[in-house]
């Protein structure tokens, strides 16, 4: 018999965020989860009368065909599974781990190569584009470690928060997605030296409320390429390509990142933002509302939708809110701007729209912690 919870998340994640009808193809890529959950969703799929196909991963056999790989090879994996990918209407994509560093040390140039030649094509260009798609992580005792809880306690906050009424969270989301798209200019202030000013004018803004994500709990645009500049010192560790960073602080003139440093692995920073010329502009600005989650844990699909959280993401712009970047990283970086965490504001055309983490205009009170736990 299933775990209920399991069966729950699967109707959610097939029903609401990748809406599964008759007759569509649904691509399961699961790495390294339980085959009781790959067959949740299988179920489910078939229930909603779709058809599903299922590519199972492995995060150490990844690296291991990453690390020695040449272009040709990268080329040709991406050319079939980029074929496989036009045929699919849906994608659900459930990532777990049994080592979050597994990755690490795998040479820059074969990261790079991988994203260009590999996640570019199949991932960014067809399945973002052309699919109806959510990603989501599974609990692991190495995540209820980053989390600081025992595993029990780590896979009960995440059926938690991955299964929360997304309807009502929408609903609420849809009037900040007005504001923004009614916003020329944007001041973030935070901890430490954080004193960054850009425009959105004219970007589009997304809700995003477990269609694309779970957990979900953001909105996002993009600042006007150019329009960047002052400092943002983030206050949230992360994991990029499989290397930990820490404090990392970037500083802006006119929309070009012209010095970066991190307290932890600086010399593998710099290769991130050396990657191309895009990787030194900015493709996503967002706000984080998710009640559920509070503490960071180098998690990015949870990191990114923290309460009281912001981030602001070198790298490629999404086709929904594109300022024109164009880049082969997108990396998001995370500021939470809590009073726990130093504090901070949000001022959209000389109004502040959100202090301390909390909204404090009437009508995104729908949006705070309180307004959105069942």
């Amino acid at each position: 018999m299933l775990d209920p919870r399991m069966t729950r998340l699967a109707e959610l994640l097939v029903g609401y965020s990748t809406s599964v009808g008759p007759g569509d193809h649904l691509l399961i890529e699961a790495f390294d989860i339980p085959e009781a959950m790959v067959i949740a969703i299988v179920r489910a799929c078939r229930d909603a009368g779709g058809h599903p196909h299922v590519a199972l991963r492995n995060n150490r056999v990844m690296r291991s065909i990453i690390e020695a790989a040449d272009d040709v090879q990268i080329d040709t994996w991406a050319d079939h599974d980029l074929h496989r990918m036009k045929s699919m209407q849906a994608y659900i994509g459930v990532r777990g781990g049994h080592n979050i560093n597994e990755l690490s040390g795998v040479a820059p140039d074969r990261m790079q190569a991988y994203g260009r030649h590999y996640g570019k094509p199949v991932h960014l260009e067809q399945r973002v584009k052309n699919t109806r798609w959510c990603v989501l992580r599974w609990p692991t005792p190495s995540m209820a470690q980053l989390a600081q809880t025992s595993t029990e306690e780590f896979e009960k906050f995440y059926f938690d928060v991955c299964t929360l009424d997304y309807r009502r969270m929408a609903e609420a989301c849809d009037l900040l997605a007005a504001r923004m798209n009614r916003t020329d200019r944007v001041h973030i202030k935070g901890p430490g030296d954080t004193d960054l000013t850009f425009s959105i004018k004219d970007i589009p803004a997304i809700p995003c409320c477990g269609e694309k994500n779970i957990p979900d709990g953001e909105c996002y645009t993009a600042p006007v390429r150019d329009s960047v500049n002052g400092v943002i010192h983030y206050n949230t560790p992360t994991i990029y390509q499989g290397t930990a960073f820490k404090n990392i602080r970037l500083t802006f003139e006119e929309g070009r990142i012209v010095d970066a440093v991190s307290e932890q692995n600086n010399d593998r920073l710099q290769d991130v933002f050396n990657t191309d010329e895009g990787a030194r502009y900015v493709g996503e600005f967002a706000i984080g509302f998710n009640p559920y989650v509070l503490e960071p844990m180098m998690d990015i699909l949870f990191d990114e939708k923290i309460a009281g959280s912001l981030h602001f993401t070198p790298g490629q712009a999404y086709e929904e809110a594109d300022n024109s970047n164009r880049s082969d990283i997108h990396w998001d970086l995370v500021l939470i701007q809590r009073e726990d965490y130093g504090g901070g504001t949000i001022t959209f055309d000389d109004e502040v729209i959100r202090e301390n983490g909390i909204f404090t205009v009437d009508d995104l009170q729908g949006l705070n912690p309180d307004a959105l736990k069942d």
